[in-house]
């Protein structure tokens, strides 16, 4: 039985490949915690390294809150099913001005994950417009078979090794996905995405979280995730553990292990 979307909802997403906009807080909120988030102390990011890296959801406790935000979940459990793992977490910042951008990619090309399902959810935190950059999808693209990437390691390319999709895309069917403060767009991992550099006035932040089923499998030693709903009765990842408090001992050592083993992921050829 669905949750919280239509029949008709979930085999557009199927069809298309992704889905959006769907509000899960309140742009108060969205505002509050993308503040909070902008004034943590220096002395704070000194003791993981001096920035925040992947999966910060394992060392603050209100983007942990956010992977588990339960409207999300619901949204998740219909479109992948109710044993739902979080597999990774990242943000994707674009300063006013900034040249950064994302290149077209398929995030399935370079995960080291296979079986199962696994999609994205991508929460704004400040307005992604067309002209602050917001995410542009092919719809469909999941449908067909990967294409073919190189890696350009191109320095205002946020992917890690600047991964770019090769072949002619149709325009057509292009997508720009827009999102408000608080609003989350879901997309497929086989789904042709990317961005443009932010032209506006006005930062854009989001948080983008990956979401898998559980009997997803890595092909990488030791990965680990958080299980967020559900049980995970395969247990093909290492259990990762919810932070006590921000910043404490122990959710540093988890975030700090995590993060390590994901960007050695991310950057393995």
């Amino acid at each position: 039985m669905l949750k919280i979307l239509s029949r008709d909802i979930v085999e557009g997403y199927r069809r298309d490949g992704f889905l959006y906009p769907i509000r899960v807080i309140s742009e108060l909120e969205s505002t509050n915690l993308r503040q909070s988030l902008e004034s943590i102390s220096d002395q704070d990011l000194k003791k993981i390294g001096g920035r925040l890296q992947h999966k910060p959801h394992l060392l603050i406790t209100a983007l942990n809150s956010l992977v588990r935000n339960s409207k999300i979940l619901d949204v998740v459990e219909d479109l992948i099913g109710p044993n739902i793992l979080c597999w990774g977490g990242a943000f994707f910042t674009k300063n006013a001005g900034d040249s950064s951008f994302v290149s077209w990619h398929q995030d399935s090309t370079y995960w080291g994950l296979s079986g199962g399902s696994v999609l994205t959810a991508w929460v704004a935190l400040s307005p992604a417009t067309i002209e602050s950059g917001a995410m542009k999808v092919i719809r469909g693209s999941h449908l067909g078979p990967d294409f073919k990437h190189i890696e350009t390691y191109d320095q205002h390319n946020l992917l890690s090794r600047g991964q770019e999709a090769q072949g002619e895309f149709n325009s057509e069917y292009e997508v720009d996905m827009t999102l408000n403060p608080g609003e989350v767009s879901f997309h497929d991992v086989k789904l042709l995405h990317c961005s443009l550099p932010n032209r506006s006035r006005v930062n854009r932040m989001g948080y983008a979280i990956r979401y898998i089923t559980t009997d997803v499998k890595s092909s990488f030693l030791h990965d680990s995730a958080l299980l967020v709903r559900g049980e995970d009765e395969f247990r093909n990842f290492i259990q990762e553990e919810d932070p006590e408090k921000d910043f404490s001992h122990s959710s540093i050592k988890s975030y700090l292990r995590a993060s390590k083993l994901h960007e050695e992921l991310l950057h393995r050829r």
